[in-house]
């Protein structure tokens, strides 16, 4: 009987996996892939852990302005999707890599944070404060990974 259940929640899982993708906007592009994704997110837990950050439109939209660096992940399932077109021209125009993934809530549950999310800006350093060396390399590998596969990700697109 076991294993009838665990049958039930994979095709529950598939089914969960089908309407995030339903409900993706069709600017989405590019899109992470599976393991591309869980590697961002992952990257995205890290920075929320050690204050690297930026949450939320308002506050991406003002860090790109002002000339930080970074990697920006955006959420493809964000409606109306007016609310975010204008972030990747942003990102574009300052050099910055973006990636969307496919659900706000996976997002805000990376990021640590109790709302849905519709973009996080992962910076290389921390706005105030310092990490220690060890903490600092082990965070610039992983956005280092992950900057080199978003860019692979974009130069099949164009």
């Amino acid at each position: 009987m076991g294993g009838s259940d665990s049958e039930g929640d994979r095709s529950a899982h598939k089914e969960k996996e089908k309407k995030k993708l339903l409900a993706l906007a069709p600017i989405a592009k590019p899109l992470a892939g599976k393991k591309l994704s869980k590697r961002t997110l992952k990257l995205v837990r890290k920075a929320s852990e050690h204050k690297c950050l930026k949450r939320g439109v308002k506050e991406v939209v003002k860090c790109i302005r002002r000339g930080n660096k970074g990697v920006c992940v955006i959420a493809g399932n964000i409606t109306p999707i007016d609310v975010i077109t204008h972030v990747p021209i942003l990102c574009e125009e300052a050099d910055i890599p973006y990636v969307y993934v496919s659900s706000k809530e996976d997002l805000a549950n990376a990021g640590a944070s109790k709302r849905p999310t519709c973009c996080v800006l992962v910076l290389t350093k921390p706005t105030k404060g310092e990490l220690g060396e060890a903490e600092q390399q082990k965070l610039k590998a992983e956005y280092d990974q992950v900057v080199s596969e978003v860019s692979e990700l974009t130069a099949t697109m164009f």
